[in-house]
């Protein structure tokens, strides 16, 4: 029995030796990062926070995929594991029609962050003309503040930078 009571401490300490990878400690990624919706929040925006929480939590790997392990290594089911969780945080900051757009059984993180990038940067020419329309249109009597109003042109230069068509501040 005391054999017994050894092996299993041993492998009480085994287990608690390994940290707890940061990316378990996220309970709300809404807390986090905002919900896409191409309207109120940006792909630009999103794009940015998404990237800047997965730094923070250590799984920019994940989005990015310049980590992912072999299907046959010994730390693919860990990897695997804390993938399930960024597609989780992608899914969960998505609005509703976009989520539908994307979901999919056997997508890991980074073909999910694909996907979303393809949605909002396809078409860059049509995209950027529609965006340039809007911002050369944009007036500040149809909106309710001048805040609001530097914000929508702030949001429409963010969103033509990021289709390649950057505007200067003139």
């Amino acid at each position: 029995m005391t054999t017994t009571s050894k092996s299993n401490s041993i492998d009480n300490t085994d287990e608690k030796s390994q940290p707890l990878h940061p990316a378990y400690t996220v309970t709300n990624i809404q807390n986090k990062v905002r919900t896409l919706d191409g309207t109120t929040v940006s792909y630009p925006s999103w794009d940015k926070l998404f990237r800047l929480h997965a730094v923070g939590y250590d799984v920019l790997d994940h989005i990015d995929s310049s980590h992912a392990p072999t299907k046959t290594g010994s730390k693919y089911a860990e990897w695997k594991k804390i993938d399930a969780l960024v597609l989780q945080w992608i899914y969960g900051t998505l609005s509703n029609d976009l989520l539908t757009r994307l979901l999919d059984d056997d997508l890991t993180a980074h073909q999910a962050w694909v996907k979303v990038k393809n949605l909002f940067l396809n078409n860059k020419g049509s995209r950027a003309s529609t965006l340039q329309h809007e911002l050369t249109n944009i007036t500040l009597a149809a909106m309710r503040s001048l805040e609001a109003y530097c914000q929508r042109i702030r949001e429409l230069a963010d969103q033509l930078a990021a289709l390649d068509f950057p505007i200067t501040n003139n």
